[in-house]
């Protein structure tokens, strides 16, 4: 294959077009999708906007996650949403103001009535945001949009829980969206907990019974007994699950996957979620288990299994939040709602399906440094699958239902090519040698010879295998639809495939002066061309303004296009995009900057974002550029060093000079950091570095616990939790039960009841008074000439005094002379 390349360069030297900077275009994968691939290109992250959004920023700290049919989505500390996945129906575009956020809720459905996904998010006012399909009115709120506290996202429906306990349901669209599930049973009071599948509901109880309604072909409604106990419910697609204070859940419903067959042991659990066909439980030492349906991998926790604070299932998807704000996305990929291949790096090509009209039928194709290829997107027609070995391949191409890898031996392995849309695209003619390049077209196939000619094979309906004559002197290959282009050794490009009906939209008549060209691609209905002055020529169907070059036209080193847009890549690695962008595929994520690589699909766009320099070429001000032809190195060819004006490629690594642009952190682009965030102290949390590059505050540490009655704090710097008793928090003023104390495990424990009386029987019961404590008895005796006899327990009557001798005879003496001079009295009143 080396010698291939050789050759294939001595013919262009031979052409004297290394003056014109055409070896760096060929050379560059950034340049020419389908050029020849050479030693050390640079490596990447693929990105990935438009229909399927991936490689976001999943910088956290995140406090919540949600996931949909093939979209998730994570809250942020700082109240804004991440969406990444599936786009089709805009469920990732977050609507703007992207603030205030307090909950995220994903949904979608996959059966009988498809819909293609939508999302809730809960706004701090207590409003509701929707945004996504809106083919069943899921996202019709119903008035007044005001007072929710909870929200959920079913499979065509939406449920919202208002704070005064009431549930209301909407997107329930008869005919064929109306199942029930939006019929919330009376009475509509209570509520403290929602959740929606499929196509049934459920509402959690105040008193921990569970409220199902909806479709129930699979029982999916029918609670079992004992109805109580619940603390949380979650909805699969035909399944449901309920969490009970015990720790243990409870599962029921369609039984396909197994997902109602809790693991044992059925213990310990705080939180749960569904999928489609699979479920998960987090347990409280923060690990997960997962069971059901496993095909994509949904129920493989990755990594190490612990930190988990959170967990959400989508269809084929799983996504688990840790206690440190990250998030861990696992499961099927082909729509990126995991974010992308895993791991994301050491790309240094990448190609999309850009015959296919529409986005259902997408795959995407990334070839590694290893030489190894790494596919996701729609597996129908088995166009994904690479044949073993999975090797050694420099070169990749997605067609419409078959995929081409480009061996380094000079061989095609061709795979994808099922019925009913085998039109022999698979079929690679003999002999399967001396191929330096290759395109895929929507049912044909393009392979472009070491000695300058072009194999084409497939459906040839539009005369998109005829060649035009003569079949020599081509140095470059691209297809998409129904046409073809080929780029000559001189300059010049040859289309071909427009012919039949309504298929010539001018996308096969290359604009005058027909010169100068590097690099050729072609979209579904229009044609780009790339000129050795770093400007675009574009020409064909241009209902979209895809071909409508922005300015400035110069600079540009790569080119792609799709089904109605466009794309350009510039030297300094900022891509700029054209044309159609319904579903946001010319809307290039920031940060807009370093990539090396582009490629379009029908609805979508992706980029490789490079991983820096091994080598350098600078410009006359230092700045480490990179070589023209994408290859960071040391060594330049003249032609590199005037790719463009001033450039100067030295054959010594230029010094990187550090740039932070005002930022506080991150990269200063040298390998160093503009600034650290983290303060060291644990309490405050981990500060991290933001994408804009200024500091964002932390998580704090949580020290609160479950007793309220204690007083919590962190102790910086170690991020020490204490819980200092509080005992006057327990304390309910009442002097009679005793003193209430504060137990930091157990919370708060009732006092000693005061015991007054002392037992006495003369002093009286004493008794409690709730304000001052034990008060003085009444005494029982001391009335009636009366005492109290302490022993016998009661009152006994005074005994008479003793009188002696002397007392007596006074006595008598007293009598007798009363007695007397009561008779002289008697005697004078007779007189």
């Amino acid at each position: 294959m080396r010698r291939a390349i050789s050759s294939v360069v001595q013919f262009i030297r031979s052409e004297h077009l290394l003056q014109r900077g055409l070896v760096c275009a060929l050379l560059g994968f950034a340049v020419t999708p389908t050029g020849i691939v050479v030693a050390d290109p640079p490596q990447g992250s693929i990105v990935g906007w438009g229909s399927h959004v991936f490689a976001v920023d999943l910088t956290g700290p995140f406090t919540q996650v949600a996931a949909g049919l093939n979209h998730s989505l994570g809250l942020k500390a700082d109240g804004s949403i991440v969406a990444w996945g599936d786009n089709y129906y805009g469920q990732t575009n977050v609507p703007a103001p992207n603030a205030g956020f307090v909950s995220v809720a994903a949904g979608g459905n996959h059966s009988a009535f498809p819909s293609g996904g939508h999302s809730l998010g809960l706004m701090a006012d207590g409003s509701i945001i929707e945004w996504g399909d809106n083919s069943y009115f899921q996202l019709n709120v119903p008035l007044p949009n005001s007072g929710f506290v909870a929200i959920a996202a079913g499979g065509i429906h939406s449920l919202g829980l208002r704070s005064d306990g009431s549930i209301e349901a909407w997107g329930c669209a008869p005919p064929d969206g109306n199942f029930g599930q939006c019929n919330v049973p009376l009475p509509n009071s209570g509520f403290i907990a929602v959740a929606a599948g499929d196509r049934h509901s459920l509402g959690l109880k105040a008193d921990g019974s569970v409220v199902a309604w909806g479709w129930n072909v699979y029982g999916q409604t029918n609670v079992p007994a004992p109805n109580d106990g619940f603390v949380a419910v979650a909805a699969g697609g035909w399944h449901s699950l309920g969490l009970k204070a015990d720790g243990s859940i409870v599962a029921w419903g369609e039984n396909f996957y197994g997902e109602i067959n809790v693991p044992a042991p059925n213990t310990g659990f705080v939180s749960v979620a569904a999928g489609f066909y699979h479920n998960l439980g987090l347990k409280a030492d923060g690990s997960i288990v997962a069971w059901g349906d496993n095909q994509y991998g949904q129920t493989n926790v990755p990594g190490s299994n612990m930190g988990f604070v959170g967990v959400a299932g989508g269809e084929f998807h799983s996504v688990g939040l840790k206690g440190d704000g990250s998030i861990v996305v696992w499961g099927a990929t082909y729509d990126g709602q995991t974010n992308g291949p895993d791991p994301n790096t050491g790309f240094v090509r990448i190609d999309t399906t850009g015959a296919g009209l529409y986005p259902a039928g997408s795959h995407t194709l990334g070839l590694k440094a290893d030489g190894s290829i790494v596919e996701w997107g729609d597996s129908y027609n088995s166009h994904t699958g690479v044949p073993a070995p999975n090797a050694d391949f420099i070169a990749i191409a997605a067609g419409g239902y078959d995929s081409l890898g480009l061996k380094s031996d000079g061989s095609i392995v061709a795979w994808g090519c099922g019925s009913p849309y085998d039109y022999g695209q698979c079929n690679v003619p003999a002999p399967n040698t001396g191929f330096v390049g290759i395109a895929a077209g929507h049912l044909y196939s393009l392979g472009l010879k070491a000695d300058g000619s072009i194999v084409a094979w497939g459906d040839n309906s539009y005369g998109q295998t005829d060649i035009p004559a003569p079949n020599t002197g081509f140095i470059a290959i691209d297809a998409h639809w129904l046409h073809s282009l080929g780029l000559k050794a001189d300059g010049s490009v040859v289309a071909w495939g427009c012919s039949g009906y309504n298929q010539d939209y001018g996308q096969c008549n290359v604009p005058a002066p027909n010169t100068g060209f590097v690099a050729v691609a072609a979209g579904a209905l229009h044609s780009l061309g790339l000129k050795a002055d770093g400007s675009i020529v574009a020409w064909g169907y241009n209902y979209y303004g895809q071909t409508n070059v922005p300015l400035s036209n110069e600079g540009f080193v790569g080119i792609a296009a799709g089904l109605r847009h466009s794309l350009g890549l510039k030297a300094d690695g900022y891509i700029v995009a054209w044309g159609g962008s319904g579903l946001g595929e010319a809307e290039v994520p920031e940060p807009n900057a370093g990539f090396v690589a582009v490629a379009a699909g029908a609805y979508q766009s992706l980029g490789i974002r490079g991983t820096g320099a091994t080598g350098a070429c600078c410009d006359t001000y230092g700045i480490d550029r990179g070589c023209r032809d994408g290859v960071l190195e040391i060594n330049c060819s003249q032609a590199e060093q005037t790719w463009m004006e001033n450039a100067v490629c030295a054959d010594i690594p230029c010094a990187c000079i550090p740039n932070c642009n005002g930022a506080t952190c991150g990269d200063d682009g040298c390998g160093g950091s503009c600034g650290m965030c983290d303060d060291g102290n644990a309490c405050n949390g981990v500060e991290t570095c933001g994408p804009s590059h200024t500091c964002l505050a932390g998580t704090p540490l949580n020290c609160y616990g479950n007793v309220a009655c204690t007083v919590d704090a962190c102790v910086d710097p170690q991020g020490m939790c204490t819980h200092t008793p509080n005992n006057a928090a327990c304390s309910d003023g009442n002097a009679c039960n005793g003193a209430e104390i504060c137990d930091p495990n157990a919370g708060c424990r009732s006092g000693q009841p005061l015991n007054c009386d002392d037992g006495l029987f003369c002093n009286g019961v004493e008794t409690c008074d709730a304000q001052v404590g034990c008060v003085a008895g009444i005494r029982p005796c001391g009335a009636n000439n009366e005492h109290c006899n302490e022993a016998a327990r009661q009152c006994v009557p005074n005994a008479i005094p003793a009188v002696s001798q002397w007392g007596l005879a006074v006595l008598v003496l007293l009598m007798l002379n009363g007695a007397k001079l009561a008779f002289r009295r008697r005697a004078e009143s007779l007189r």
